[in-house]
């Protein structure tokens, strides 16, 4: 019996030892558990978010991924300006944020293209507070640098979709020479170059580089013909990239065709200068001579070699005046006073002038401007010019002489009426000289004068009438009476060119007594007509 009880003793307290191995057995592996999910709550803690801190715009802080997301958006500006560039097209009422988060204290949005972005903006007084999360990251509301992943893929992708829509060739070639890449422009030349609408790797080099250009950058400018056999004109940049590099090349077609065009018109305008007779210096903004031509060198006898060698302005007229082709200064100090006023003159277009030199020659030298400051000066010899204006003068002055002498007062209209010419005998009859008006009086003024100091009569109007009549013109005569009585004949003759000419003489009787007393008075000096 006691046995009994000792046995019944021994399982009870074996049962409870069990019972509480089991439940010491239980309370170890809930504290494992705890310290697991609190070791795992505790990871996800520190793993650091992407945050932004605004205040007016202007960032203050951010963490480690937020500021490797700025680091990898595009675009200059403000970092608040490139955030919002980003996520304004990703996640709806961005625009409004900050006004939302301040009436509210905070705001929470989400966007992109499935939801995956989540934006929580906190309204901290004078600043704002941006948590941005990836909820596509592992592990839903964990916090990883995925934005920034996202952001070069769209970035990388953006450039891929500009290269390929490049509207020049763009190609990368490998270390051994060979076309790795090239976008649709490039294939599309190479396409119609090669006559094939299907190429095959690897792909023609259609702009080889010269290999004397060394590794460095290139540029220079390639021709390929079509299989129509038309030649195209590029600018290619060979720059190195790695142990590659890369290819652009640049239509140039319209500046080769400008190139030919410019280059034939100087051709053109170089043949043209050659044949002309007018000596022709240019200087450019530094006042040295940029271009001259044959003539110059005839007409200033300067040694060609001289004017290869660029001369300055001042040179150039220094040796001028040393081989007698300007005029003599009375003054050097006052001439290069003179030279530089010169210059100034023609750089405005002012400057034209007449050089008498002493080998008898004149010429005549004008500045003009050109553009970019710079200065042409013409020479042109005028020898013959002014010989032949002096011949003209001389006769003219001679045939004035020959009219003065006449005793007849004569005055000449031409065709238009105006006054062109008239002698002494007619300046002492009508006691006016018209000679310094000569072109400015008229038929109407002459008869207006004449009929003044005369008796009335009809025959101004007839001589009014006779010079301006193209017509049927014949010599004719009339005779007026002056207001002291005196009698006149009045001849009026036509002239070459539709000129007339009006003569007044003394009445034939009275011309008849004058010669008579002439002839008694032998030695004695003459008396004119109109003599008192």
């Amino acid at each position: 019996m006691l046995a009994t009880l000792v046995l019944a003793a021994i399982y009870a307290m074996a049962s409870v030892v069990s019972a509480l191995l089991v439940l010491l057995a239980l309370t170890l592996l809930h504290r494992r558990a705890a310290a697991r999910h609190q070791a795992r709550a505790e990871a996800l803690l520190e793993a650091e978010p992407t945050i932004f801190l605004f205040e007016h715009r202007d960032l203050v802080d951010a963490t480690a991924p937020a500021r490797a997301l700025l680091s990898l958006l595009p675009g200059p500006g403000e970092e608040w300006n490139r955030l919002a560039a980003y996520l304004g097209p990703r996640i709806p009422g961005f625009d409004r944020i900050e006004a939302e988060a301040e009436s509210a204290g905070s705001v929470a949005l989400s966007g992109g293209e499935d939801g995956s972005l989540s934006l929580v903006a906190e309204h901290l007084g004078e600043r704002l507070r941006l948590t941005l999360v990836d909820l596509k990251a592992e592990g839903q509301f964990v916090m990883m640098d995925s934005l920034s992943q996202h952001a070069q893929e769209e970035e990388l992708s953006a450039l891929r979709d500009m290269l390929a829509s490049l509207p020049v060739p763009a190609w990368r070639r490998s270390g051994d020479g060979t076309v790795a890449w090239s976008n649709s422009t490039y294939l599309a030349l190479a396409a119609s170059t090669a006559g094939e609408p299907d190429l095959v790797w690897p792909l023609p080099d259609l702009f080889p580089q010269d290999p004397s250009g060394g590794p460095g950058r290139q540029s220079r400018r390639q021709s390929i013909r079509d299989t129509s056999g038309q030649e195209h004109w590029y600018d290619c940049q060979h720059i190195p990239s790695g142990d590659g590099s890369l290819g652009f090349a640049i239509p140039a077609d319209a500046v080769v065709r400008a190139e030919r065009s410019l280059r034939d018109f100087i051709q053109t305008l170089t043949k043209t200068f050659a044949d002309l007779p007018i000596g022709l210096a240019i200087f450019d903004r530094n006042r040295q001579l940029a271009l001259f031509n044959p003539a110059l060198v005839d007409l200033t006898t300067l040694d060609s070699e001289f004017l290869i060698g660029r001369p300055t302005l001042f040179a150039f007229l220094d040796r001028l005046r040393d081989v007698r082709l300007l005029p003599e200064p009375k003054n050097y100090a006052l001439w290069r006073q003179e030279m530089v006023d010169l210059e100034k003159a023609a750089s405005s277009g002012q400057y034209q002038e007449t050089w008498t030199l002493p080998s008898g020659l004149t010429y005549r030298i004008t500045g003009r401007p050109h553009p970019e400051g710079a200065v042409a000066f013409l020479f042109e010899d005028i020898s013959a010019e002014v010989s032949l204006t002096r011949r003209f003068r001389a006769e003219i002055e001679l045939a004035q002489s020959v009219v003065d002498a006449l005793d007849d007062a004569v005055a000449v209209f031409a065709q238009s009426g105006d006054l062109i010419m008239s002698n002494r005998a007619y300046a002492d009859l009508w006691e006016v000289d018209p000679r310094p008006t000569l072109g400015i009086l008229t038929i109407a003024d002459a008869t207006g004068h004449w009929q003044d100091r005369c008796l009335p009569t009809g025959l101004w109007a007839d001589i009014r009438a006779f010079v301006r009549n193209h017509e049927d013109r014949v010599d004719w005569e009339g005779a007026v009476t002056l207001a002291g009585g005196r009698q006149l004949d009045c001849t009026v003759q036509p002239l070459p060119r539709g000129a007339t000419l009006v003569r007044f003489a003394p009445h034939r009787a009275e011309r008849l007594q004058v010669h008579h007393s002439r002839r008694g008075r032998v030695g004695a000096e003459p008396a004119g007509p109109f003599d008192a």
